[in-house]
């Protein structure tokens, strides 16, 4: 195994912690949510923050809208004993996104292939076809190519 792939195996094991974790924004925001779990107001927020109500308002405003920063979610998680968690959680497995995409990529070039192979009168059975996309496809996933997530 290459430095390059062991490296790769530590982040997929890192993202993999993220998958099925079942988080879902409360219909009002994380602030405003964490605030009333608390029984803390807006002022009281604020002046925990050095900021004005009116900008907590804003503040929760922004997170519902996706105008909020990192940094100001960050420091408002804080200021209310909160850690502020940030995350992409994968749909599977990441190794099976991966999988997924290189099995993609193989299709698409065996694909290629056969239809050249039969305007020329020399088609390949399809259990041969599916063998050749299972090389193709561990090929990818080894080599990595710099196209590797190109759709085209």
């Amino acid at each position: 195994m290459s430095v390059k792939q062991a490296v790769r195996e530590q982040y997929q094991a890192t993202v993999n912690l993220a998958q099925g974790g079942n988080i879902h924004i409360p219909p009002e925001g994380w602030i405003r949510t964490v605030r009333k779990a608390l029984g803390m107001s807006g002022a009281q927020l604020a002046r925990r923050m050095g900021v004005t109500r009116a900008r907590i308002a804003q503040a929760e405003r922004a997170e519902l809208n996706g105008g909020i920063t990192l940094k100001s979610m960050q420091a408002t998680a804080e200021a209310m004993g909160c850690r502020f968690v940030y995350a992409f959680e994968p749909p599977d497995d990441i190794e099976n996104v991966v999988i997924a995409q290189a099995r993609k990529k193989a299709r698409a070039i065996v694909g290629v292939a056969g239809r050249h192979m039969a305007m020329e009168d020399q088609t390949v059975s399809d259990r041969r076809t599916e063998r050749e996309v299972s090389r193709l496809m561990r090929e990818l996933m080894y080599e990595m190519p710099l196209d590797f997530w190109q759709d085209k």
